[in-house]
């Protein structure tokens, strides 16, 4: 038997009990939110991110971590600079005589030019293209298929089809560019005036220039579209060699394997990311002050770690997995999403074993769980499961109505106002108690075909290749 399967789980529950006591009047987790909320921005590789990373350090230790450190990774660095986007009207073919200065307010007819409010996806490179604006709905690729995309700019939504699985933006504008596009508009789904952001690529210049627009320009465009407009995408936006930082801490006793816990800190510049995932760096923050406060019912060491550049293709999580021996790593746990909505969300990407842990522990704690089994690589679990290190990932149920899509993630409106500190608290504690339990579980890795099969069960290969995230080793297995 393993002796981690010896320590009974009331002794572990009584254990915690002072500790969950204590949780309810912590303002970790608040103070930690508020204080990255009021840096300008935390851009990956940015000043701002830089000071977000010292700020998390001082957290850990006050949380009374042990061994608190940041280390630092190469990246590319890319800084935006101006945007701008107008429906032209098609005077000559190339478009050629169009200007951006010559586009008006206010729409005359089918064929005028209007200017629209769009900031740049990061990663765009600077550009300056033409082309007929094609509306390509979710962005399937089956949608994509039924269009002419040569020398094209490409209108998607930023929701995917009903009863079907999340499409991410990257997918998309890989299948737009391989069919010929020039440019790329995603288009909000959520109303409010907010034009959405998110990277088009990992780590380097995209192939195209991308942008975002409001729900209310998108609406526009799509009636501009069937017209038959041209549009103009401009781009100013550098890139150039960066660096980040994760920062690490740990807690438990030193065994030679570990649990991981994993939130990434950073967001992106154009909001104060408190929903993304400043909520989910403060659960952590909330967790670890449990984690020390028990720490003699820990069966293995804990690891936690604020990972840099998640927003701009999981570069840090990267690096840690790079760092790290995974073979002694038995779980992963991915706060990614904990902190935002009242109820906990589980993604067991696939394991049953992690499926149930997290019911029990959040039965024993008389709180809802929805769970979701299927696996998807867009977070920092991805990097461990890649490497069949079983992994769960923390995020909450939206309101009913919300349920498709980021909502405010990725726009200007993700604040700080958004968030209830009762939700913090809550998720910190069983954030806390999900790790302990996994220091005490023996967790099935993940068989290398077995997460391959049901990705492709997914629909995810393609999109997978087209964001160039398809593992090389499986690139030519049927």
């Amino acid at each position: 038997m393993d002796d981690r399967d010896a320590d009974p789980l009331t002794t572990r529950v009584d254990a915690l009990e002072p500790a969950i006591g204590r949780a309810w009047t912590d303002d970790r987790s608040w103070t930690l939110l508020t204080r990255l909320t009021e840096l300008p921005h935390r851009m990956g590789g940015s000043p701002g991110e830089r000071r977000a990373a010292d700020l998390l350090s001082e957290a850990f230790r006050n949380a009374g971590l042990e061994d608190v450190s940041i280390s630092e990774f190469p990246m590319q660095y890319w800084e935006r600079g101006t945007t701008e986007f107008a429906v032209l009207e098609d005077r000559s073919p190339s478009g050629g005589d169009d200007t951006l200065e010559d586009a008006e307010p206010d729409r005359i007819d089918a064929g005028c030019n209007r200017s629209f409010e769009a900031i740049a996806l990061p990663y765009s490179p600077a550009s300056d293209v033409t082309g007929p604006l094609v509306d390509i709905g979710y962005g399937t690729p089956e949608e994509i298929a039924d269009v002419d995309l040569q020398g094209a700019i490409a209108l998607s939504s930023t929701t995917t089809p009903p009863g079907k699985r999340f499409v991410h933006r990257m997918e998309t504008f890989g299948h737009a560019v391989a069919a010929g596009a020039a440019g790329f508009v995603f288009a909000n789904h959520v109303p409010g005036q907010l034009p959405p952001t998110g990277a088009l690529t990992f780590d380097g210049e995209a192939a195209a220039p991308g942008i975002g627009v409001s729900a209310e320009t998108g609406d526009w465009l799509r009636e501009y579209a069937a017209d038959g407009v041209r549009a103009r995408i401009r781009v100013d936006a550098t890139t150039q060699d960066g660096s980040s930082q994760n920062v690490a801490a740990t807690v438990g006793p030193d065994t030679d394997t570990e649990v991981l816990v994993v939130a990434h800190y950073d967001a992106h510049d154009v909001a104060e990311g408190a929903l993304d995932n400043g909520c989910g760096i403060a659960t952590v923050v909330g967790a670890a002050a449990v984690l020390s406060a028990i720490e003699d019912s820990l069966a293995q060491r804990v690891r936690l770690v604020g990972v840099g550049c998640e927003e701009i293709g999981l570069l840090g999580a990267e690096a840690l997995a790079d760092d790290l021996d995974l073979e002694s790593v038995s779980a992963v746990l991915n706060v990614d999403g904990a902190g935002r909505f009242r109820n906990l969300r589980a993604l067991t990407h696939g394991s049953a074993a992690l499926e149930e842990l997290a019911e029990r522990v959040t039965d024993d704690l008389g709180q809802p769980l929805a769970v979701e089994s299927d696996p998807h690589p867009f977070s920092d679990h991805w990097p461990f499961l890649r490497a069949g290190v079983p992994a769960i990932q923390l995020h909450s149920e939206p309101p009913e109505g919300r349920e498709r899509g980021r909502g405010w993630g990725h726009t200007a409106a993700d604040t700080r106002d958004k968030v209830d500190p009762r939700n913090l608290r809550e998720h910190a504690v069983l954030t806390a108690r999900i790790a302990c339990e996994l220091t005490h579980a023996s967790v099935p890795r993940v068989a290398d075909a077995e997460l391959r099969e049901q990705l492709q069960a997914q629909e995810y290969e393609s999109g997978m290749q087209a964001a160039d995230l398809w593992p090389d080793r499986w690139a030519d297995r049927a």
